[in-house]
């Protein structure tokens, strides 16, 4: 993420009295403020988020490639992928 702070743009968020309360006990402990307490947990979120999309896209891949590893050798053109895929992984 970045943190460059030409970058950054405020958000407002409304909570109930006690959730500030309990928020800025929380960041107290952990030496940081409220606003810096919220921006760490979005930055985590969107970190597990994007992830999470990468490892999607990753087991989609692999599924697709054993399908048609499976698909090809049945045909007996395994071979064939196999160097292929070699070629464009190097």
């Amino acid at each position: 993420m970045t943190t460059d702070k030409s970058r950054k743009q405020n958000v407002t968020i409304s909570l109930d009295r006690q959730t500030i309360q309990k928020a800025k006990v929380i960041a107290a402990r952990r030496l940081t403020s409220i606003s810096g307490l919220l921006a760490q947990q979005i930055e985590s979120l969107v970190g597990d988020e994007d992830a999470y999309e990468r490892a999607r896209r990753q087991a989609v891949t692999d599924a697709f490639i054993k399908g048609m590893r499976g698909s090809l050798a049945r045909r007996g053109m395994a071979s064939e992928l196999e160097r292929d895929l070699d070629r464009e992984l190097e």
